[in-house]
């Protein structure tokens, strides 16, 4: 997960102000921004980053008085809230993008779409307030009134209790909790100056909605006292390309207590005004993503010619008759021949047979010729030395688009112990830990590990005051003393590696160009105890002094980790030092 960020500005009065800010998604897509309401901050809308950050250049931001962000001045008004959210495009070089807001949130929605209409495409209003009636504003301003003479903490208490019910229902406590702690955590001053603004500023926009140019969701829940669905159908009649839709069971924070269906809305919304063009060059990078095997599918024509190709979109089907499957492109010079094939063999690389790979995705004549194979039950070759292989009768051939289904029926298969070549992302990822894998690499690599004992982890003093993860430039052998294992043992201790953790790529030495380096981190403990004077220290989960961590990728990933740990749930990460996926694996891996 990316760390938030700081955007300077200059605001109304002069001064220089900050905007904290949260980016993640698609480079490139649409950009949606969120705006919370009055006492959150960007981590309110965790359910939504999530959800809209696999389509979308996701902004959220910590408005004027929240968060991370400066405080608003003492005459706070809606565009001093908005003016940050414009000079916060601005510093992205973004011209446009959807608003989400919700309660406080839409209310600046609304005003940088009014103030603004050429930076915004839609404006999604979330909860949003609108002509208040008369008892429901004597309410508001009671409460904004109680902020002097009760402070926050009463404030807070029944902000809750509106937004949950009292007492909060069970299957809410989790959502009140994190409510109750983002409000606890709020700065009081900004609090007071934004909740008073929100309090008197429900009529600003009765007679501008006529003039908003975008489309326009009005969303708010039937349960919801204060931001009524009476509201969001007033805003929606009055904008001319506005709606309202109402969420049937739901309070104040739609969002945290119905993710998914506050999520499928916001989702159909943008596509609605925003839609994502089909890119095939992102859709191929982002199937590149999924970490799969390297397979080596085999076939002897009728008339003797051996013929193979690489290929990772391979699957079993079916135990029971036993089936598997690959893929081949019409385009591939081999199309005509699996095609029409009665049998095939496909042989799973193991992770010493990176060349075998790379062998039979090149145009070489003779692909057999220096390589050792045998003939499987049906005459098809497999490839020696695989880590596992079956050779099977053609099933069923499937028409799939640019590609043909090649379903085969097992006539006979075979392992072995050799670890599985993994592919993602363009490279190459040995899951066996073995030398050979990381040792040949032709690309830069750096290769460490988080190593943990009685929760704390192995940390090294950089010598320039930081602190760092063990890493080498290979794994092994220990005799290296550039390699991973032998920086332990220059440590005094013996690492136990476990699992791959991550793999992601990082530009030379951090910067921004030059050739980029392939990380790959490992988990799992260690014996023995740091030599004294080695620089090595075993710092507890709750004291890592994430600040003097040497980068961005390191902190998120050692974060990961510990989350991670305290939950017994690890996954693998791919991708890059900013963004990639988390592929869950089983507890206790």
């Amino acid at each position: 997960m990316p760390e938030p960020r700081i955007a300077a500005y200059i605001g109304r009065d002069g001064r220089p102000g900050r905007i904290r800010y949260r980016r993640e998604g698609v480079a490139g897509g649409v950009p949606v921004v969120l705006i919370h309401g009055v006492g959150m901050a960007i981590e309110a809308w965790e359910p939504q980053i999530a959800a809209l950050a696999a389509r979308y250049d996701v902004i959220a931001l910590d408005m004027l008085g929240h968060g991370g962000s400066s405080l608003p001045p003492e005459d706070a008004r809606l565009s001093d809230y908005s003016d940050a959210v414009i000079a916060l495009l601005d510093t992205l070089g973004l011209p446009a993008a959807a608003v989400v807001g919700h309660s406080m949130g839409a209310l600046v929605a609304l005003e940088v779409a009014l103030s603004h209409p050429a930076r915004v495409i839609g404006v999604a209003a979330l909860n949003a307030v609108f002509c208040r009636t008369p008892e429901q504003r004597a309410a508001v301003l009671a409460r904004a009134a109680s902020l002097a003479e009760e402070g926050s903490v009463a404030s807070h208490e029944a902000a809750v209790a509106r937004w949950f019910g009292e007492p909060v229902p069970p299957e809410l406590d989790a959502a009140a909790r994190g409510v109750a702690e983002l409000l606890g955590n709020c700065d009081p001053v900004g609090y007071a100056r934004t909740y008073a603004l929100f309090a008197a500023s429900d009529e600003a926009h009765r007679d501008r909605l006529r003039d908003l140019a975008v489309p326009a969701l009005f969303m708010t829940a039937d349960g919801d006292a204060n931001s009524t669905p009476a509201m969001s159908e007033a805003m929606g009649r009055l904008a001319p390309r506005g709606r309202a839709e109402v969420i049937a069971g739901e309070r104040h924070m739609m969002n945290l207590t119905a993710p998914e269906t506050v999520n499928e809305r916001l989702l159909a919304f943008l596509a609605e005004i925003a839609p994502v063009p089909f890119d095939p060059k992102a859709f191929r990078q982002a199937l590149g993503a999924f970490l799969t095997g390297v397979t080596v599918v085999t076939t002897r024509t009728p008339a003797g010619e051996l013929r193979g190709f690489t290929a990772n979109s391979f699957t079993s089907v079916s135990l029971d008759p036993p089936l598997i499957l690959v893929c081949i492109a019409r385009t591939a010079s081999s199309f005509p021949v699996f095609g029409a094939a009665e049998h095939f063999a496909v042989s799973i690389l193991a992770a010493a047979q990176k060349d075998v790979s790379a062998l039979f995705a090149s145009k070489t004549a003779d692909k057999f010729a220096g390589i050792g194979w045998h003939t499987g039950p049906t005459g098809s070759p497999v490839i020696a030395g695989a880590s596992a292989w079956f050779d099977c009768t053609r099933h069923e051939v499937v028409e799939a688009g640019d590609h043909i289904i090649l379903i085969g029926r097992v006539a006979g298969f075979g392992a072995s112990a050799a670890a599985p070549l993994g592919y993602c992302r363009g490279a190459y990822v040995d899951f066996a830990l073995g030398q050979e894998a990381l040792a040949r690499r032709d690309e830069p690599a750096r290769v460490g590990a988080i190593l943990e004992q009685g929760g704390a982890v192995l940390l090294v003093e950089d010598g320039k005051g930081g602190l760092d993860l063990p890493a080498g430039t290979c794994l092994e052998p220990a005799g290296n003393p550039r390699s991973l294992k032998g920086v332990l043992g220059k440590l005094g201790v013996e690492g136990r590696l476990g699992f791959l953790f991550a793999v992601f790529e990082t530009p030379a030495n951090g910067a921004g160009g030059g050739e980029a380096t392939v990380s790959i981190y490992y988990r799992g403990s260690f014996e023995g105890a740091p030599r004294p004077g080695s620089g090595a220290r075993l710092v507890a989960f709750d004291d890592i002094p994430w600040a003097r961590l040497p980068d961005e990728a390191i902190r998120t990933m050692l974060r990961r980790f510990v989350r991670e740990r305290t939950e017994d749930a690890f996954g693998i990460y791919v991708g890059d030092h900013e963004r990639g996926t988390v592929h869950p694996l089983a507890a206790h891996a």
